[in-house]
């Protein structure tokens, strides 16, 4: 519809909630479902209610686009979603907007240059096959504790210069609890500063990470190099409270790089563990990815030059996000009245746009459960609507980091199956919690046999 078409009447169907607690309560119970059935049985644009107000969950990629990108000055990330990572992340450039998301963004985007990049994938490849080759054959592992160690080592030598080799298990730990303590009810229920359990983890997690990265900050201070994140903060920037190039406070620098460390290893070691996940459960599937790898690598590690010829490798990976969406929603908050789907919100109200529900619409995906990287071809995507497929998002908040977590979850899955089958414990379910990343309730065990 056009943007000057008038808005039915009412408000959009929708599921009915209890007093106060809106749909949260069964939100949390079985968010994947009720995010799944909401969609199914309600339409594009369906209303139910969480403790905060309003929720507009749109289920169609032509108004996710129209909130997403063709009116994304009308929308905000807002309190309900920064009230859950804020007090991690603080005000870095996943929850900041305006002028000083402009700005820390700008002084960030270098690190991320295409020419930067390429720079990394000697590194991701070097630190995969460090980690592969403590593995035994006959071994059972947790293979999401794996990844979570490899990419976070890759994301603080490639942004910040460092090895956190000593700091693995604290930054570990701490991100474990602060996503555990995400899910409590009485988070969204209560005020912020109310104390509750959950937000005492999240304080204990955020002074296990500070203690982390002030000791890089401080080691960029006195040893500062040209190219790295932190470096880059401290020479100056953005301020956020005098809106000028005066060097940005130590909390600044340190909300971006807490931000960077964590977003930065968490989605794309997610989508790793999630896609080893689902080869298992695809013989087929991985006996095609192995033949690819023995034919383009003949036994050699992976290189960048080597993924042009990587083709069904990089389909295994675009399922495996479209099927398990690292992040199974994005939040927007409208800061003026809007028309989506021919329904009024205003401010106030809640957008919640779930990748989770959109990657498996049977109108734009055949077959949309079964694990099927072959649909990937070219005239497969002419044919897909625009936004029918976003696991970085879209739009000016479009993920920073996409080309980087592409190349490294390509070079991550092509070292390991090279040298590698994975197989799922038997009763291994696949339990993953709804917050702010599809992360898995429990370990993933997976028993490890050579090539």
């Amino acid at each position: 519809m056009s943007d000057d078409e008038p808005p039915a009447n009412g408000r959009p169907p929708g599921p009915d909630g209890l007093p106060i607690l809106g749909n949260q309560l069964t939100f949390l119970r079985e968010p994947y479902e009720f995010m799944t059935r909401t969609a199914r049985e309600y339409g594009d644009v369906a209303y139910w209610e969480d403790p905060g107000g309003p929720v507009y969950q749109i289920n169609h990629p032509e108004y996710i686009e129209h909130v997403l990108v063709q009116r994304n000055e009308r929308y905000v990330k807002g309190d309900r979603f920064q009230n859950v990572l804020r007090p991690i992340t603080g005000n870095g450039i996943l929850n900041s907007e305006g002028a000083v998301w402009r700005r820390n963004r700008h002084r960030i985007q270098p690190a991320f240059h295409p020419d930067r990049i390429r720079e990394y994938a000697a590194m991701m490849t070097e630190f995969t096959e460090e980690n592969v080759e403590t593995w035994k054959p006959g071994q059972t592992r947790d293979v999401h504790e794996d990844m979570m160690e490899v990419t976070l080592k890759i994301v603080a030598r490639a942004l910040f210069g460092a090895d956190v080799d000593e700091h693995v298990h604290a930054v570990g730990s701490a991100l474990e609890e602060f996503m555990a303590a995400t899910e409590s009810l009485a988070h969204f229920v209560l005020p912020p500063s109310v104390p509750t359990p959950a937000r005492l983890r999240i304080r204990r997690a955020r002074e296990q990470l500070d203690e982390v990265v002030y000791a890089l900050i401080e080691e960029r201070r006195v040893n500062p190099t040209e190219n790295d994140v932190i470096s880059k903060l401290l020479e100056g920037g953005s301020n956020a409270t005098e809106g000028n190039d005066a060097p940005m406070s130590p909390e600044q620098i340190r909300d971006e790089v807490v931000t960077l460390l964590l977003a930065g290893h968490e989605t794309t070691a997610l989508s790793l563990t999630l896609t080893f996940y689902a080869l298992a459960k695809s013989p087929a599937v991985e006996e095609k990815l192995v033949a690819e790898l023995e034919e383009v690598l003949d036994g050699e590690p992976p290189t960048m030059d080597d993924l042009s010829e990587l083709t069904y490798t990089e389909r295994v990976v675009k399922e495996s996000m479209r099927l398990y969406p690292p992040v199974p929603g994005i939040v927007r908050e409208p800061v003026k009245p809007d028309v989506v789907g021919g329904y009024e919100i205003d401010p106030g109200s809640s957008v919640r746009m779930h990748q989770w529900v959109v990657h498996r619409d049977p109108r734009w995906y055949d077959d949309p459960l079964a694990f099927r990287p072959e649909r990937w071809t070219d005239e497969m995507e002419a044919d897909l609507p625009k936004l029918a497929y976003f696991p970085f998002a879209a739009g000016p908040r479009r993920c920073i980091g996409d080309r980087f977590a592409m190349l490294e979850a390509r070079l991550i899955l092509a070292t390991v199956y090279q040298h590698y089958h994975l197989e799922l414990v038997p009763g291994t379910d696949l339990d993953l919690r709804a917050t702010i990343t599809a992360r898995p309730k429990h370990p993933i065990p997976m028993t490890v046999s050579e090539r």
